[in-house]
């Protein structure tokens, strides 16, 4: 099986451009996900490789959970303060990886996982998990499906990424062959092996700016990541966006979903 190794800082560049450019995860399915899962208000809730805490923030702020916030990055976890203080909830931060996972963290209903597990030894956290996760919890990974762009701004980046970021761009490319599997295997050959999806599709219209903010938040294509092509990357990227968008408009039909894991 092959894991991606552990960076710790892989993200130390992104965390001024994930909250304001990447898209959020539409209230009505954290309702849907907190529903089925049986959270009650004051159930404890791990964000896990939470980012910029995206997903704790809405569990608190719109079921009452307990929530833990933990990331590996410093950067990350400043910004999930910032934004629970925003948001008026509290959140437990902690600095951290998947390879922490223990017993002080205390019994969990559930653990939430927005776009990072695929960074993690899936099946060791996957173990990790069983131990803490109270009888009825469950495990929700959370991700985007992209439907449709129009102008395809994806493939403009992906090219790019090539160029200017090969060894991330093959990392990429990794998790998206054969040899990589789905995360949908990983669940059903752990405990966590009874699984649904929730998806909520929604139409998205994006500028040039939107898109340029979202490719600087993703680790391929991060300023740390592109470090002194940056700038070349960029001025490469705005002129394509924009031969692509004359009028600087893109639209997005994109898919959240959250896949919920309980035992069998």
């Amino acid at each position: 099986m092959i894991t991606v190794p552990l960076e710790a800082r892989r993200f130390q560049s992104t965390a001024v451009y994930y909250l304001r450019y990447r898209i959020p995860y539409p209230d009505s399915l954290i309702a849907r996900a907190a529903e089925r899962s049986g959270l009650k208000a004051g159930g404890h809730v791990l964000d896990l490789g939470c980012g910029p805490g995206q997903l704790g923030i809405a569990f608190a702020r719109l079921q009452g959970a307990a929530v833990t916030a933990m990331d590996p990055e410093p950067e990350m976890l400043a910004a999930a303060e910032a934004g629970a203080k925003e948001a008026g909830v509290e959140v437990t931060l902690r600095q951290g990886s998947s390879y922490d996972l223990g017993p002080d963290i205390g019994k969990l209903h559930l653990c939430v996982m927005g776009r990072s597990f695929h960074w993690m030894d899936r099946p060791a956290t996957l173990t990790a998990l069983d131990t803490l996760i109270e009888p009825g919890g469950a495990v929700v990974l959370f991700g985007d499906r992209h439907i449709e762009a129009s102008p395809d701004w994806r493939s403009i980046v992906d090219k790019l990424t090539e160029t200017f970021s090969p060894e991330r761009h093959g990392q990429r490319l990794l998790r998206k062959s054969k040899a990589w599997a789905p995360h949908e295997a990983m669940l059903l050959a752990s405990p966590f092996n009874n699984l649904e999806r929730i998806g909520i599709i929604s139409e998205y219209q994006k500028d040039i700016e939107d898109i340029v903010g979202r490719v600087f938040s993703m680790s391929s294509t991060s300023p740390q990541a592109l470090g002194d092509k940056l700038a070349d990357f960029e001025a490469a990227l705005r002129a394509e966006l924009l031969e692509a968008a004359p009028d600087g408009k893109i639209t997005e039909i994109v898919e959240s979903n959250g896949l919920l894991a309980f035992r069998g």
